[in-house]
């Protein structure tokens, strides 16, 4: 089998197994591309929706606007050709040096201060939390003071502390968001959202012109 082959019996599988749900037909690529990466059916009734993320997603990847994540993890599974093809840049603040020197200096961490150094570039753009439930955090006080104003913010941080109270923190916040419930996630489930809206992103932008 190729893996065009091996994707397509694999979603075959997941519509199968996943059996009649209540996702709308837009949401319900990203659901099945969380459950492909993970083997995680548990997402089916764990992913939390904000009624405006999808279209708040596509507007602004058909639009060009970047991609930014909590982890070069994250960063390296989004499919960088897609996001090409939609002029998209993703970008990982972590490793830089301002922001380490940021985080020693004010005592937060990495992940806290490479979200304050992405304040200017979220705008309107997709903010993407795999991994830390700091950055999360972070990212919701940024957005409730107003310094921050992503188009969508993808939260799905993984863990045992403050990863499900991070996440149950973004679901109250009046601001486009995917996110799901409890301690699973993970940087590889959240590139695998991105990666949905990427397509749906192209498909959109082929069949129907601006939303």
């Amino acid at each position: 089998m190729t893996p065009i082959d091996i994707e397509t019996e694999s979603f075959r599988i997941i519509d199968r197994e996943a059996g009649p749900h209540a996702f709308t037909p837009e949401q319900w690529p990203i659901v099945r591309r969380m459950i492909h990466t993970s083997a995680d059916f548990d997402y089916l009734r764990t992913v939390r929706f904000h009624p405006q993320a999808v279209a708040a997603g596509l507007k602004a990847l058909r639009a060009g606007m970047p991609i930014i994540t909590d982890t070069n993890m994250a960063r390296s599974g989004i499919r960088k050709k897609d996001a090409g093809r939609l002029g998209v840049a993703v970008i990982c603040r972590m490793d830089e040096a301002s922001v380490h020197a940021a985080a020693q200096s004010s005592g937060s961490t990495r992940a806290e201060a490479a979200v304050d150094a992405a304040l200017a570039e979220m705008t309107d753009g997709v903010y993407v939390v795999g991994n830390a439930p700091t950055a999360l955090l972070r990212l919701i006080e940024q957005v409730r003071s107003g310094r921050a104003q992503p188009a969508l913010i993808v939260g799905l941080p993984v863990g045992f502390v403050n990863a499900a109270e991070s996440k149950a923190a973004l679901a109250e916040l009046d601001r486009p968001f995917i996110t799901n419930t409890g301690r699973k996630g993970g940087s590889n489930v959240a590139a695998s959202v991105i990666n949905a809206l990427l397509l749906l992103a192209q498909e959109k932008k082929q069949t129907i012109g601006p939303i």
